[in-house]
Parts: structure tokens; sequence; C-alpha cells
């Protein structure tokens, strides 16, 4: 039986170890809690034992704020060391276009992967509703929500992108796939107030211009992928969905 390894426990990996699982693969999750608790950036012999045996590595951990680039190459040493077939990276629509620590790690991550020696799949997509819902729930904090103006976002289903990543680890190495964003791209104000209201907080909402060249690749759509707009689920839906459980 093939074994896959998925890096991250959390809410993407978790979707992917699941759906891998009823596909009948034999998943291991690798991620910073027990069980399978190993720490990426420091590596050695507890992450070589969690990959041994693995036909095909699926890196889904959230890169740290710092040493991501280094996790990463922990891995991939790790892999080679254990003659993985398949390393399959999900990414982030951006990479290596805007001058943005989480979109350079990103980059450089790839570059990992594709420098590995080994067969890789590399999937980029655009921010995912439950990671935009966080952000919103920080920005709401304050008694005004403070929005960086002109910015749209193209937000897109875990479990869409997890099923992707599922597909891919089944499969051969594909090399760099068509990016994926969610079906709707739209001004972050009309989705702020979107989670406002779902969230039934009430706040104004401030638009701010920033400066800096970030800034200017967000306001230009850098980080969106118009073109590949294959995510079925709107923002809408995940928040009435995500309201439903909590209820």
């Amino acid at each position: 039986m093939t074994v896959i390894l998925v890096t991250g426990g959390g809410s993407l990996g978790g979707l992917v170890a699941e759906r891998l699982r009823a596909d009948g693969y034999e998943v291991r999750v690798l991620g910073r809690r027990p069980p399978g608790a190993v720490d990426l950036r420091e590596g050695g012999r507890a992450l070589d034992a969690a990959v041994a045996g693995a036909d095909t590595v699926v890196h889904c951990a959230s890169p740290p704020r710092d040493g991501g680039e280094e996790a990463a190459a922990h891995l991939v040493a790790a892999a080679r060391r254990a003659g993985a077939g398949h390393l399959v990276l999900v990414s982030a629509v951006g990479a290596g276009r805007l001058p943005l620590g989480h979109y350079e790690t990103a980059r450089a991550v790839e570059r990992l992967v594709e420098e590995s020696g080994l067969g890789w799949s590399v999937l980029r997509a655009t921010r995912t509703h439950d990671l935009l819902a966080a952000a919103f729930r920080r920005m709401a904090r304050p008694p005004v929500m403070l929005l960086p103006a002109g910015v749209r976002e193209q937000p897109v289903e875990a479990a869409e992108v997890a099923g992707r990543l599922a597909e891919l680890a089944a499969g051969a190495p594909a090399g760099r796939v068509p990016d994926m964003g969610g079906p709707e791209v739209r001004g972050l104000e009309s989705l702020a107030r979107a989670y406002l209201g779902a969230t039934a907080r009430r706040r104004p909402v401030l638009n701010v211009p920033l400066a800096g060249r970030a800034y200017q690749g967000f306001r230009e759509g850098e980080h969106l992928a118009p073109r590949r707009a294959v995510g079925k689920r709107t923002f809408e839906e995940y928040l009435a969905a995500r309201r439903g459980r909590r209820e």
C-alpha cells in the first residue's frame, strides 16, 4: 500500500489526510503537536523516522514566522534520504512576485522542492476562507476596522484545495500545476462587511491607503488568480456553514 506523509496537522493538512484515508491510502500526519510531533526546523532523527517508508510527502505545514525555508530544507533532505518518490507542495499565488516575507519564503521553498532531485508537484492557491476570516477577526478587535485601500481578495475553500492536493499526491509528479483560486475576486471591504454581518459585529470600516512595493503588488492583484477561479464555495457560503456548525 502507498504510504503518504502529510505535514501540518491543522486545517489544510488534516483535510488532506482525511481525503487520502477515505481513498484507501495509509497516511501519516506530521505536526508540531502529539501524536506525530516533530519540529521541522530541528530536523534530525525524529524527522528521519517520521519520513522513513513514505512513498509520497505532502507539505502543508504553515511556514513559521522564522525558519520556514530551513524547515522545508530539512523535510526535503529527509525525503531524499528515505527515497520518497514524490514531493507535493502547497504554495501561495504571488510567490516570488510580492516583496513580503510570506511570499518570499513560499518561493524559496518552491525552489527547494524543484531542485530536490525527486519527483515533485507544486500547487499555488489563493488565501483560504478560514485564513481570511482569521485576519478579519484580528482586524475587528479595535473599535474601527482598518483595511488597506484598493485591495481585492479571491478566497478559496480549504477543503477544495485539500481535494486537489490529494489528487496530486495520488498521481505521478506533475511539476508546477495550474493555480487554484476561489470563485470570486472581490474588494476587501465587501468581504469584511460580509464577515461583520455574519458574526454580528458592528464596526465602522475605514479604507487606509498605504505605501510600499508590497502594497502596490496587492493593489495590482499579484496574489490573485482570476483566470483560475475554479473554487466553488463563496465566502458567504463558508460563513453560513461555519455559523451553522456553531449553532
